[in-house]
C-alpha cells in the first residue's frame, strides 16, 4: 500500500469492519457486505482486545489476521488492526496487512510505543496513532515522535482522534474535545487525521453528528465499525453499524472544500471574523475583571482565615450556569469545560495571596 499521507486531500479516506474478528464467517460476510456498499478504502477488524477485565471476550488471536487477509485479498483492498506489542507487528507482516493502529491505552504507554515504533521501523507497514486516553496533546505528539525517532518513516504515519476519557457527564462515551485534536494538527499539518466516531460515541445515536463535524472540522476521513449482526457481536455491540447502516452513514456525509475563490464568501467570512475578534477582546477583558474579583475574594478569605475552595458554592455556580444551557444555545459540555477552566484560574489567583 502507498504511504497513508499521500491520500491526504483525497477525502474521505475510510477503514471499516467489525470490532473484532469473531470468525471467519462473521468476518468475510461483514466484509463482504461492506465493500458492495462502496465507499470504504481500507479493511479492519480487532485482533486481539484489550479489555479491562479478563473474564471478556479478548479476540480470536492470530487466526483472525489469516480471516482479515483472506477479506483484502478477495475485496482488493489494504487491511488493518490494532497492535500493542512487536510480537502483534510481527504477526500483522507475516499475514501482510498493510496498515496497523495503536489503541488509546497503549499510546498511554511510551515503552510499548517504543517496542512497536521498532517493530514497524524499516518495514512498509502504515501507523495510525489514536489518541491517549487522557486529554495530553504531548503524549500524543510524543508517540509520533518515538515512531519518527525510530525510523518509521514520515509519510507512513497517521493519527485518529477517538475522544478522552474525562470525569464529566457528557453525552458521549469519550469527549470530543475537538480543540485539543486542532493542536495536533497544528504539529503535524503533513499528517492524515482520521475521527473515529465508534469509540467515541459509544452508541449508533450519535455517530452521523459526530462523523459530519469531523467532515466540517476538515478530517480527512473515518475509522468506523461495522458488523453484520451487531446485535450478536461480542464487543462493542451499541457502536457498531450493520452494513447498509454504514452505507446510509457514509452517503449522508457532506465532505466540504477547504476554501472557497468566490468574493463574497471572503467578504462575509472577513466580516464574520472581525466580528470574532471584538468579541473575543470583550470577553477576555470581561473574565481579568472576574480574576481580578476573585483575587478580592482570596484577600477577605485570607483574612479571615478561611479556606479557598468552597464546593458548595461552586455547585451552585455550575448548576446556575448549566440550567441556562437551552436559553442559551450552548451544550452542556462546553458550559462545563469553560466553568472548570475558570474555576481552576481562580483558585490559582487566590492561591498566589
Amino acid at each position: 500500500m502507498q504511504p497513508i499521507n499521500s491520500l491526504k486531500g483525497r477525502k474521505p479516506i475510510v477503514i471499516a469492519g467489525p470490532c473484532s474478528a469473531e470468525s471467519r464467517e462473521q468476518l468475510l460476510e461483514t466484509c463482504d457486505a461492506i465493500v458492495k456498499g462502496g465507499g470504504v478504502h481500507i479493511l479492519r477488524a480487532g485482533i486481539w482486545k484489550p479489555r479491562t477485565r479478563p473474564d471478556t471476550f479478548e479476540g480470536v488471536g492470530e487466526i483472525g489476521l489469516e480471516w482479515l487477509a483472506e477479506a483484502g485479498a478477495k475485496a482488493a483492498l489494504p487491511t488493518a488492526t490494532e497492535v500493542a506489542s512487536a510480537k502483534h507487528v510481527e504477526a500483522a507482516l507475516r499475514n501482510g496487512l498493510e496498515v496497523v493502529w495503536l489503541g488509546a491505552r497503549t499510546t498511554t504507554n511510551p515503552f510499548l510505543v517504543q517496542e512497536i515504533a521498532e517493530a514497524v521501523a524499516g518495514t512498509s507497514l502504515n501507523v495510525l496513532i489514536k489518541n491517549p486516553m487522557n486529554p495530553d496533546v504531548e503524549l500524543w505528539a510524543g508517540a509520533v515522535a518515538r515512531m519518527l525517532k525510530c525510523g518509521v518513516e514520515r509519510e507512513r504515519i497517521g493519527l485518529i482522534h477517538r475522544g478522552f476519557a474525562t470525569s464529566s457527564v457528557w453525552k458521549y462515551r469519550n469527549e470530543p474535545m475537538w480543540h485539543l485534536v486542532l493542536d495536533m494538527q497544528r504539529k503535524f499539518p503533513d499528517m492524515v487525521m482520521l475521527c473515529d466516531p465508534s469509540h467515541m460515541c459509544g452508541c449508533r445515536e450519535y455517530l452521523a453528528e459526530v462523523s459530519q463535524t469531523a467532515a466540517n472540522m476538515n478530517y480527512d476521513g473515518l475509522i468506523i465499525e461495522s458488523h453484520i449482526c451487531p446485535e450478536k457481536a461480542l464487543s462493542d455491540a451499541a457502536q457498531q453499524l450493520t452494513p447498509d447502516a454504514l452505507g446510509e452513514l457514509l452517503q449522508s456525509i457532506d465532505w466540504r472544500g477547504a476554501d472557497s475563490a468566490d468574493e463574497e464568501y471572503k467578504r462575509e467570512l472577513a466580516l464574520c471574523r472581525e466580528e470574532i475578534d471584538q468579541i473575543d477582546n470583550e470577553l477576555f477583558d470581561l473574565l481579568a475583571k472576574r480574576m481580578s474579583v476573585a483575587e478580592r475574594i482570596g484577600h477577605i478569605k485570607k483574612e479571615n482565615g478561611v479556606v479557598i475552595l468552597q464546593s458548595g458554592r461552586w455547585d451552585s455556580i455550575v448548576e446556575r450556569v448549566v440550567g441556562r444551557c437551552k436559553e442559551l444555545g450552548l451544550s452542556e459540555g462546553f458550559v462545563r469545560t469553560v466553568l472548570y477552566a475558570i474555576h481552576a484560574e481562580s483558585i490559582d489567583h487566590q492561591s498566589r495571596i
